[in-house]
């Protein structure tokens, strides 16, 4: 089964036209991440919600 997301948001460090990431919300509760270089054609990573927030903190630390 393939988890549907929307809401797609660019990381906000990004520059008009380079390459990112993009965040999107399921209603599953999960958070991915996919390359915009796929035009949303890629493959994307399935975060439960504790495990995007440690990744954040992580980040942020």
């Amino acid at each position: 089964m393939t988890t549907r997301y929307s809401d797609w948001r660019k990381a906000s460090h990004s520059e008009p036209g380079e390459n990112c990431v993009e965040v999107g919300r399921s209603s599953a509760d999960t958070v991915g991440v996919r390359d915009t270089k796929a035009n949303g054609q890629g493959p994307v990573l399935d975060f439960t919600r504790a495990d995007w927030a440690a990744f954040l903190t992580v980040l942020r630390n």
